[in-house]
């Protein structure tokens, strides 16, 4: 990749061109979570938070509603810091000068102002339209009055009772975060476990065993856990297809001329992809950037079978990750905690089993805030890789014409923002296509809610 060509499709802040792509999507700016007294007591009494997403900062709030405000965090008067702000039930005040504004940015009042003055009325904050979405908030960043309509995918329809959604930050540019989760090749390396153990349900250690449960499927009659399958068959012969929200990605490993291993998974543009976790659960990860060397990812666990446990899931990941800012407690300053005797007997890496989200952390950020990718040499397993580049450079080109990127940024396309379907499993090798497929119709039909969901579209 050329040198400009990595600045435009990494630089993110109001006015840059990728900026304008990212802002024809909705994209996540905080947890539901983050605003529960019982994570953190200080919402009890202000639930107001700073966030920063592509380079804006702003203030998030709810008023005595129920209503949520996301406004840009400097006063309008003389710029002070709104992220300060009184929590008055009807709006945030400003407590340089005590200017009042509500939910949606007008100013209620201006107390140090004559009284008569119609300052007030002439004055607006911009605001951003908020949604919540199984247990993650979403700002809409684009023009006003433009927002598509949003998208039906399975961890959006799914009820509350079968999401579970968490988050953390890497420090790293967007966009190699989202090339290491749409990347087929890298589980049988990055994740490998140098040694088997006992299947585990997902259920049980939903945080970073995750690779330890079966893939679909037998092999000699025996349930071989996908880190066996990722590390005996390191090979994958990768193809993607062009779907409405993205790409498709299929990855196959043959394992004897009768059986073949497959895994799909989606890319769904710009910034997110789903994996199957188990058979019946599946992870859907968003990357928001906070800024160009800053990275927020959001991840929905959807079960297709019983309710997840939320307060398990949620204290299997805060071994890893501190509140309240969602930070990691591995990093460059601990090496992401590196161990070489454990890499000469336990994982290929060397950094745990008992998180493997740490692993991809350890490859994005290694790279630096901001990737280099000039120095690349891309082979053969990269072409999902190069194949979603070119589909992002060719967004920005559109948007930049006037037109629309592709994906859920085009409402005429909202009726097939629906599933998408993935599957890991052992499947026969000349009909895998079919056994797929017929994986998933299964998943979903067995699934306690899909029906329901659909009914409501």
């Amino acid at each position: 990749m050329r040198a400009e060509q990595n600045e435009l499709v990494t630089r993110t802040g109001p006015g840059t061109p990728c900026g304008a792509v990212l802002r024809s999507y909705w994209q996540p700016v905080a947890l539901l979570d983050e605003f529960d007294p019982a994570l953190d007591p200080r919402m009890a009494y202000r639930p107001v938070k700073a966030v920063r997403v592509m380079g804006q900062d702003l203030v998030l709030f709810r008023d005595a509603q129920g209503r949520w405000g996301l406004l840009d965090r400097g006063c309008p008067h003389r710029g002070a810091d709104l992220s300060f702000g009184r929590s008055e039930g009807d709006g945030l005040r400003c407590p340089f000068h005590g200017w009042k504004f509500d939910v949606a940015g007008r100013c209620l009042e201006t107390p140090a102002e004559p009284t008569g003055s119609k300052l007030c009325d002439r004055v607006r904050q911009r605001s951003y339209p908020v949604i919540e979405k199984s247990g993650i908030l979403f700002g809409w960043f684009g023009a006003e009055g433009k927002a598509p309509p949003f998208p039906q995918f399975d961890c959006f329809t799914a009820p509350g009772t079968h999401t579970f959604a968490f988050k953390g930050l890497w420090n790293c540019n967007w966009l190699q975060a989202v090339e290491v989760g749409i990347d087929p090749a890298h589980p049988s390396f990055l994740h490998r476990f140098l040694q088997d153990a006992p299947l585990e349900s997902v259920g049980e250690n939903a945080a970073g065993k995750q690779f330890r449960s079966a893939a679909a499927g037998d092999f000699g009659g025996e349930r071989w856990p996908m880190t066996r399958i990722m590390r005996e068959f390191h090979q994958p012969e990768i193809s993607f297809e062009p779907v409405p929200w993205g790409l498709q990605v299929t990855a196959l490993r043959p394992m004897t001329e009768a059986l073949t291993h497959v895994r799909v998974t989606q890319s769904i543009f710009p910034h997110t992809f789903v994996i199957p976790l188990s058979e019946t659960l599946t992870i859907t990860q968003m990357h928001v950037p906070v800024d160009d060397t800053r990275t927020y990812w959001y991840s929905v666990f959807t079960s297709f079978a019983v309710p997840v446990d939320k307060q398990a899931m949620r204290n299997q990941r805060l071994q890893f990750i501190s509140l309240p800012d969602y930070l990691p407690k591995s990093g460059r300053h601990n090496d992401w905690g590196f161990n070489p005797r454990e890499q000469q007997s336990q994982t290929y890496l060397g950094m745990g089993e008992e998180d493997i989200n740490v692993h991809d952390q350890w490859a994005v950020e290694g790279m630096g805030a901001i990737q280099d990718r000039t120095r690349e040499h891309l082979g053969t397993s990269d072409k999902v890789i190069m194949a979603n580049r070119r589909l992002l450079l060719k967004a920005i080109e559109t948007v930049q014409a006037g037109g629309l990127p592709p994906g859920a940024a085009d409402p005429s396309l909202a009726s097939g923002m629906k599933g998408p379907d993935t599957v890991d499993g052992i499947a026969p090798a000349g009909t895998w296509g079919t056994w797929w497929r017929e994986q998933v119709d299964a998943k979903r039909r067995n699934a306690p809610w899909t029906a329901r969901a659909e009914a409501a579209a």
